[in-house]
């Protein structure tokens, strides 16, 4: 499905980055299938081609007809610039991928050509190394031919996730900030670690395992999370102390309210977003 797809990226940024990473890593798309383009940075084209062999381009140098899939990978508010350039040139039969947060699927439906075919995706940074959590929410002229396109090339880059559009601000609030949450706790268990005398690249690798073994656990058992915490937890225990300090100060209230605020500041975002460039639609 994917062998002969040529795949357009518009913007060449850090997320572009990181879903062109785990594309070519996967080996189920060459290099020379994904292009690269964005608006005047000509050596960030550059380094793209170095680093992974795809194919950078101005956009004076485009062959629109040839593409099969636009993926959006711009700053959201760059998008309608971008849109304004190409949309005499893109088909309702091309398939649109958005990464654009607070971007409805609806922006591209009503300005592009009619029936135009959009998915919106949220990956997250893990993109990089095949391992992300992507959500996707077709839009309402989406075929279920492009939604499993749409399927076969994000499964590159991770598992996939297909969720109602409105639920997209929490899931960014779990699965797109949520890398940077386990960063974070990884950050204070391997201060303790440094502190007890181990060193700073086997505490590392000790606590990143700790946490590989635990969501494998969580993905490959029927128990919930809370059922395998309670078996690991012995009365009186080393486990038992450390989920006590966890309640003293209020571990569990910290990560509920770091999702909580993701995701108000998600959909805050988008409110933003709508109000600064929606405005163009009746």
């Amino acid at each position: 499905m994917l062998a002969d797809k040529k795949i357009l990226f518009i913007g060449a940024g850090s997320m572009a980055e990181a879903m062109i990473s785990g594309f070519v890593q996967s080996e189920k798309i060459s290099p020379k299938q994904i292009i690269v383009t964005n608006r005047t940075n000509e050596k960030r084209l550059s380094e793209l081609e170095s680093k992974y062999g795809v194919i950078g381009l101005t956009q004076n140098q485009l062959s629109l007809t040839e593409i099969d899939i636009f993926i959006f990978a711009m700053k959201p508010k760059d998008v309608a610039k971008a849109i304004e350039t190409l949309k005499h040139h893109i088909q309702a039969n091309q398939l649109i991928l958005s990464v654009l947060a607070g971007i409805p699927t609806s922006y591209f439906e009503q300005i592009l050509q009619n029936d135009q075919q959009v998915v919106r995706v949220m990956p997250n940074t893990s993109s990089m190394i095949g391992e992300s959590a992507t959500a996707i929410s077709p839009g309402l002229h989406t075929t279920d031919e492009k939604i499993q396109l749409a399927k076969s090339l994000l499964e590159c880059i991770g598992r996939i996730f297909i969720i109602d559009e409105q639920k997209m601000d929490v899931f960014t609030g779990i699965a797109g900030s949520g890398p940077a949450y386990f960063y974070y706790f990884m950050e204070y268990m391997e201060k303790e670690a440094l502190k007890a005398g181990l060193e700073v690249e086997n505490a590392r690798q000790i606590i990143a395992q700790t946490i590989v073994g635990a969501a494998k656990m969580v993905q490959e058992q029927e128990e919930s999370p809370t059922l395998l915490r309670e078996n690991v937890t012995s009365p009186n225990g080393t486990t038992a102390a450390g989920i006590s300090a966890l309640e003293v100060y209020q571990g569990g209230l910290a990560i509920s309210k770091a999702v909580e605020y993701a995701t108000k500041r998600s959909k805050e975002i988008s409110v933003q977003i709508k109000d600064s460039i929606l405005v163009s639609i009746d």
